[in-house]
């Protein structure tokens, strides 16, 4: 399908991608694409220099972290249509229609799935391996199975990204902004992208750091789309613990030694913990109720008239 490459906007967020990032903007403006948008996150080699160079329109943040220079450049884009990727030469321009023609198509946004076809070498097996751990617990804590939920290349319409209210800062962005997509009830489409070994400067993810911080963001924001996950795990949790010191009590006990304090504790715990399953429960019930007003709502809203 042919579009027209004036409504997209390509969305480059760098930090020290001097030795890539030239290549990419070259590699987009000879498929014709016009409005590049290099948002720097104060990078200390040549990156914005050669950026400017290959023809990207280039702007420093004035935050730090990715996530803060993601949600700047959504303020200043105008396009309709945008097409985000890193800098690093990870990903590929030949991939763009591929991304950007479901949009066309009527959809929200797309998501570019790394992990079918990535080039031997370009993920570790710990790196593998987490990447699968983390979308399976964004199925189960966000009932949508969208592959890679970390996927950096995307593509999106600016009513799409006006629809979300992103507050995240770092690398857990693109977490945020799968979740905002749930949340939305967006039309999301999971594509195969290549993906190649990084050929530049060496990643700025921690695996630990920031993937503990990725497994409290799909958490702590499941809270809006999932109460019952939410508050259950936390109930459950609660609860076990309660029966846990129950069972030493008990042990205790059956020796002849009593400890009464903990034995409150026990039963805190155990009420505490049913009070907070409860409450999830009814906050679920109460966000089914939500989603359906707002479906009516919707429904009841006369049509847009045709352009």
């Amino acid at each position: 399908m042919k579009f027209n490459k004036d409504e997209v906007c390509i969305l480059i967020p760098i930090l020290n991608e001097a030795p890539t990032v030239g290549g990419v903007v070259k590699e987009f403006k000879t498929l014709g694409y016009t409005h590049i948008l290099v948002i720097d996150g104060k990078s200390t080699d040549n990156s914005v220099k050669i950026a400017r160079e290959a023809g990207a329109i280039v702007r420093t943040q004035s935050g730090k972290g990715k996530g803060n220079a993601i949600i700047e450049a959504f303020e200043v884009i105008e396009q309709p249509y945008i097409l985000m990727l890193d800098g690093d030469g990870t990903y590929s321009a030949k991939d763009a229609e591929k991304m950007l023609t479901p949009l066309f198509l009527g959809f929200d946004q797309v998501i570019g799935d790394r992990l079918i076809n990535a080039e031997e070498g370009s993920f570790s097996q710990l790196n593998l391996f987490g990447n699968h751990m983390l979308n399976l617990l964004f199925k189960i804590a966000h009932s949508r199975d969208l592959h890679d939920i970390l996927s950096g290349y995307r593509a999106f319409t600016r009513l799409a990204i006006q629809q979300m209210h992103l507050k995240e800062t770092g690398f857990e962005i693109e977490t945020e902004i799968s979740v905002e997509s749930v949340r939305n009830g967006q039309r999301v489409m999971v594509v195969p992208i290549r993906y190649s070994q990084r050929p530049g400067t060496a990643t700025k993810l921690s695996p630990f750091h920031d993937g503990i911080k990725i497994v409290s963001t799909i958490y702590r924001l499941a809270r809006v789309n999932n109460p019952m996950f939410y508050f259950g795990m936390m109930g459950i949790f609660t609860s076990i613990l309660g029966v846990l010191i129950g069972l030493f009590v008990l042990l205790e006990w059956l020796n002849n030694i009593e400890h009464i304090p903990l034995t409150i504790l026990t039963v805190l715990l155990i009420v505490v913990g049913i009070e907070i399953f409860m409450f999830g429960m009814i906050s679920d019930m109460l966000l089914v109720f939500h989603r359906e007003i707002i479906r009516e709502i919707q429904l009841l809203q006369p049509p847009k008239p045709p352009k």
